[in-house]
């Protein structure tokens, strides 16, 4: 089961450290670049990732064809993506070693949310972390 209480959502938001986002954007008008220059201004490093677009830059940080690129540990994947496309995602953050996967808001998948538990990941689904973040009062981000 996608983690739905709020305790859980905020432990999980307080233990992450470093979060690869998929399907950042370097377009001022999408949410997901928005979403990327909030979880950054609170103190997470956020892994932009986007095939589209790889080799740029995004808020600072190089950006990712795919998660196995990145070569570091990966706490939390964000997904930007349509449910369907989710999926392709989930096993993607489950080969790379993450601890958790984030569907965004109206990204729901159930089969993907399944896999991911079954490989021991945590799951939040159909949410955003910068909506939770100051409305959970998680602090922010330190540099331990």
């Amino acid at each position: 089961m996608p983690l739905t209480a709020d305790a859980d959502i905020k432990a999980l938001l307080e233990e992450t450290r470093t979060i690869a986002l998929i399907g950042a954007s370097d377009r001022p008008d999408r949410p997901s670049y928005g979403v990327m220059k909030k979880l950054q201004d609170h103190g997470y490093r956020v892994i932009p990732v986007n095939p589209q677009i790889t080799g740029e830059h995004v808020h600072g940080e190089y950006v990712f064809r795919e998660l196995s690129q990145i070569g570091e540990p990966i706490d939390m994947v964000d997904i930007f993506r349509r449910p369907e496309a989710a999926g392709e995602a989930v096993d993607e953050a489950i080969a790379a070693g993450a601890k958790a996967v984030w569907m965004q808001l109206g990204v729901v998948n159930n089969e993907a949310a399944a896999r991911a538990e079954q490989a021991g990941l945590k799951v939040v689904m159909d949410r955003c972390p910068a909506i939770d973040i100051p409305r959970l009062g998680v602090a922010p981000v330190s540099a331990d």
